[in-house]
């Protein structure tokens, strides 16, 4: 059904989960740290990362963050311990869902396909970057799960940066691109809708960052 990567550095739990989500029906790759999950990730098509936070060499947020830089794949983190502050940072750097050891490998297999139910369910064209999700069949924009209502420009100024991140775009280029060569009006337009753009966005509208005397771009961070 789906490519599953569990990055576990206790063998014999490595084995039980890779048990539990092959009779699920899932292919598994396994990495015994951080530094062999970057190498799985980079050369193979994965669906699902189960991730244990403390490993060798890198531990589960940096390659949990790393991964968010390369895909929008649901994550769940694994843990020893249950203190809210690991829970948090790890939810801060894109884990999707968080168990404590000791746990139960039925229940972990029930996570893993809930979460592929849910990304599945999202049409093949679906944008996404940090908490935002953009659809353009619908031209509907989410943010962390709640729907979000912008303007018409408003939303062809994020599809646009979405499509083109990280890319360096002045005001005269938005304004030309998206108002179009004959538009009356001056780049204080794209500075507006930028700025009402943000606001709406919440706490994602960090993606859109103002570059001093060069223009705007879409970072992709977690």
């Amino acid at each position: 059904m789906a490519n599953i990567l569990i990055v576990e550095d206790e063998k014999n739990m490595q084995d039980i989960i890779a048990q539990y989500m092959k009779k699920g029906g899932h292919t598994c790759f396994t990495a015994d740290d951080g530094v062999d999950a970057l190498m799985v990730l980079k050369n193979n098509p994965v669906d699902v990362m189960i991730l244990d936070v403390m490993m060798p060499h890198l531990d589960g947020f940096y390659v949990c963050k790393a991964a968010r830089e390369m895909s929008s794949m649901p994550i769940i983190m694994l843990t020893a311990r249950s203190d809210e502050e690991d829970k948090l940072k790890g939810y801060e750097y894109g884990a999707d869902d968080y168990m404590t050891k000791p746990f139960s490998p039925r229940v972990l297999l029930a996570k893993v396909n809930a979460l592929l139910r849910r990304s599945s369910a999202l049409p093949q064209d679906t944008l996404s970057a940090g908490k935002i999700t953009l659809v353009p069949a619908s031209h509907k924009v989410y943010t962390d799960g709640e729907e979000i209502t912008l303007t018409h420009m408003e939303y062809e100024l994020l599809h646009f940066f979405m499509v083109n991140p990280e890319q360096i775009f002045s005001r005269d280029q938005l304004l030309n691109r998206l108002w179009g060569y004959d538009f009356q009006g001056t780049t204080r337009t794209v500075d507006t809708h930028i700025k009402n753009l943000r606001q709406k966005l919440g706490s994602e509208g960090r993606h859109i960052v103002t570059l001093i005397r060069s223009g705007y771009k879409f970072e992709v961070t977690v």
